[in-house]
C-alpha cells in the first residue's frame, strides 16, 4: 500500500483516478481532523472538500520531504485556519454528530459502558485547547508518528513531544475530575 504519493503523482500526470484514489483512502480521516479545529462536522466536511479540490486545481508540488499524509494534512489544516480566521464568529457553535450504540448481544453491556467511555472522552476532548485536542486526534485516532505531527502543526520535534505529554496530562486530569475510572486489563 502507498502512501498516497504514487496516486498523486499518476493525477499530476493526467490520470483522473489517482485523485479519486486520494480522496476515497484520505477524506474521512482528514474530515475528522479537520473537524479538531473548526469544531463543526458540516463545516469540517466543506473544507476537506475544498482541500481536495486545491490539489486537484492548484496541483501544489509534493516534494517528498514527508509522508503524503502529513503533506496533505497541513494542506487541510492551512484550509481550516483560513476559515477560521475569515468566520471566527461562527465557530462557538458545536455540531457534532450522535455517538450510536453498536449492539450486540453478547457483550451489549460492555459495548453500552466502552460507548458511554467514547461519549465522555469526545466531551472532554472538546474542553481542550485546540492545540492540544489536534495533537492528540493526530497520534492517537490519525496514528500519525511525531515527525508527521511536527510537519503537520509547523512545530518541532521536541515542541511536538511537549505537546503531547502536556495534551495527555491534560486530558487524564480532566476525565480524572469527572470521576472517569480506567478499565483494568
Amino acid at each position: 500500500m502507498n502512501d498516497g504519493a504514487d496516486n498523486y503523482s499518476r493525477y499530476i500526470n493526467g490520470d483522473d483516478e489517482g485523485l479519486a484514489d486520494i480522496i476515497r483512502e484520505y477524506k474521512n480521516g482528514l474530515m475528522l481532523y479537520i473537524n479538531s479545529i473548526v469544531k463543526n462536522i458540516h463545516t469540517a466536511e466543506d473544507l476537506t472538500e475544498d482541500t481536495f479540490v486545491k490539489l486537484a486545481v492548484k496541483k501544489p508540488r509534493y516534494r517528498k520531504k514527508h509522508t503524503f499524509k502529513a503533506w496533505l494534512y497541513s494542506i487541510g489544516k492551512n484550509t481550516a485556519l483560513d476559515y477560521c480566521r475569515k468566520y471566527s464568529k461562527e465557530l462557538d457553535i458545536d455540531n457534532i454528530d450522535e455517538h450510536k450504540e453498536i449492539y450486540d448481544e453478547e457483550n451489549a453491556e460492555r459495548n453500552l459502558i466502552k460507548n458511554e467511555d467514547k461519549i465522555e472522552l469526545m466531551r472532554v476532548m472538546k474542553e481542550l485547547t485546540p492545540e492540544h485536542r489536534q495533537v492528540l486526534y493526530l497520534k492517537y485516532i490519525e496514528q500519525l508518528d511525531n515527525n508527521e505531527i511536527s510537519v503537520i502543526t509547523g512545530k518541532s520535534k521536541r515542541q511536538t513531544e511537549q505537546l503531547l505529554y502536556s495534551a495527555k496530562n491534560s486530558l487524564r486530569k480532566k476525565l480524572e475530575k469527572g470521576g472517569f475510572q480506567y478499565e483494568k486489563q
